[in-house]
């Protein structure tokens, strides 16, 4: 016995709505893989959570927030080693834009270049090399901010901090102005070695990076749907 014209178109409407709704599925899980967006930090001990675990580095906690406001959409890749300088970081860099391809790169280098007296001029230099490579790949540089501790002299000092400065404005980039804002100060917040933050520190040093990255990432009012 054939089956009727009606059977057979309402048969043809559901093959139709399956593979409607397999090719949306499809797509959305496409789509929600090219929308993952990779977050390079490229930085020296005080982003590598130097003489502390590093699941309590600040790094590891923003990650951890990521993951929570915005699951799957964000993914860190943390490049930071101690010890490192910016020549040691420009050096590195081009290997580590090829194999990541970050969206996003929290530059934040100089420290051990202002702690071995290096010169600002070089250190300038540098991180001005090391941001062009960066636009040069369409991502988006956040500049991290370094202040020295005073017995380095006003004079360096002062050349020294006003290297990020300059470099923000020229480039109009988005700006940590110090990492360890209120942490450094703070003896109770400082590792015996007097230049690490402890573990408990790292949540404030959170805060100030997010301050500025969650204006960048358009995610200035997320922290509101954090749980208590």
């Amino acid at each position: 016995m054939k089956p009727s014209n009606a059977l057979i178109y309402l048969q043809m409407i559901v093959c139709i709505t399956l593979l409607n709704v397999l090719h949306t599925a499809s797509a959305s899980a496409t789509n929600s893989k090219l929308e993952t967006q990779t977050i390079l930090v490229w930085g020296d001990s005080l982003s590598a959570a130097y003489g502390i675990a590093i699941e309590k580095g600040w790094v590891n906690l923003l990650q951890e927030r990521l993951n929570t406001l915005k699951p799957e959409q964000f993914k860190l890749v943390n490049g930071s080693i101690s010890g490192e300088t910016t020549h040691g970081g420009l050096t590195r860099l081009p290997k580590a834009l090829t194999d990541f391809q970050p969206d996003y790169v929290l530059l934040e280098l100089g420290a051990n270049d202002g702690l071995r007296g290096m010169s600002p001029q070089l250190m300038h230099k540098n991180l001005q090399a090391m941001l062009e490579q960066i636009l040069a790949i369409d991502a988006k540089p956040v500049l991290i901010g370094i202040k020295l501790p005073p017995n380095y002299g006003a004079a360096y000092n002062t050349r020294f901090e006003k290297v990020y400065v300059d470099l923000a404005e020229q480039y109009e980039l988005p700006i940590v102005p110090f990492l360890l804002e209120g942490v450094a100060e703070d003896f109770d917040l400082m590792q015996a070695d007097g230049l690490h933050p402890t573990a408990e520190a790292q949540p404030i040093i959170l805060e100030h990076v997010w301050k500025t990255l969650s204006e960048v990432l358009g995610m200035q009012d997320a922290v509101r749907d954090l749980p208590n």
